[in-house]
């Protein structure tokens, strides 16, 4: 880069970076991580790993991270974690961007090539109703049932709503929406004034407090699993923060 190129856009306030603006952060923030795994590392050579761990996870996922990241603090209590929500392309460009030093996100057939995943679970979905709107009280439910109903669902832009719309199509119907939101807890709201049902995934419903009214039913015709992974930048040597995240995470899947 040249001495004098411009790497913010003029303006009596900010108004974002130039393309070389944008270039110069990238590769400043990939210095600051390196010198920040290089620190960890010294750390951990003192028997002591401490630090800070950003992670950025889709809104299905956020409770699995919630949970199973206490482990990783019991096992590493000088780490500071923060949890992010995001879409998985916010996801996919922050850990680009070195934003994020890992992701819990979808496993898409395409990733970018300097991105690397693991897969950690089966995200399985069930149907949650009011006793009013339900089909029956127990057991299971088709997605052709549940399509019927009224439901509030999130968002076309978040990957959980891209992969019940692809599932709506393959059985022939179209949803009965009602609302759209970006939050689960506003569909479980919903669902708990009985004016609407929503889809949300198995894990995410067997880990948050629901009315003993509200009715649970896993859908079936088809059975649908959606693997979900950690996603983190292909680098030599890693974060060991990372490293340690991921043992965190695969013992619990053990």
């Amino acid at each position: 880069m040249s001495w004098g190129t411009p790497i913010v856009k003029r303006g009596n306030r900010f108004m974002g970076f130039t393309d070389e603006g944008e270039i110069v952060l990238k590769w400043a923030r990939q210095l600051l991580s390196d010198a920040e795994g290089m620190r960890q590392e010294i750390e951990q050579a003192k028997g002591m790993l401490s630090g800070r761990l950003v992670i950025g996870t889709v809104p299905t996922a956020i409770t699995y991270a919630a949970r199973n990241l206490e482990r990783l603090r019991e096992q590493h209590p000088g780490l500071v974690i923060e949890i992010h929500s995001a879409s998985s392309s916010q996801i996919w460009q922050g850990l680009e961007e070195f934003s994020l030093d890992a992701g819990i996100t979808y496993l898409e057939t395409e990733i970018p090539k300097s991105l690397k995943t693991e897969v950690l679970y089966d995200e399985r979905y069930v149907l949650l109703a009011p006793p009013a709107l339900a089909p029956r009280s127990e057991d299971t439910a088709t997605w052709r049932e549940a399509a019927g109903l009224p439901l509030c669902l999130l968002t076309k832009n978040m990957r959980n709503r891209r992969i019940l719309n692809e599932v709506f199509e393959e059985v022939g119907v179209e949803p009965n929406l009602i609302m759209e939101t970006n939050a689960f807890t506003a569909a479980l709201a919903q669902v708990e004034t009985g004016t609407t049902a929503t889809i949300a995934p198995e894990k995410l419903v067997g880990s948050l407090p629901f009315s003993s009214r509200t009715i649970k039913l896993s859908l079936v015709e088809p059975e649908v699993a959606k693997p979900m992974c950690l996603a983190v930048v292909e680098r030599e040597p890693a974060l060991p923060a990372i490293l340690a995240l991921a043992n965190a995470l695969s013992d619990q899947a053990r």
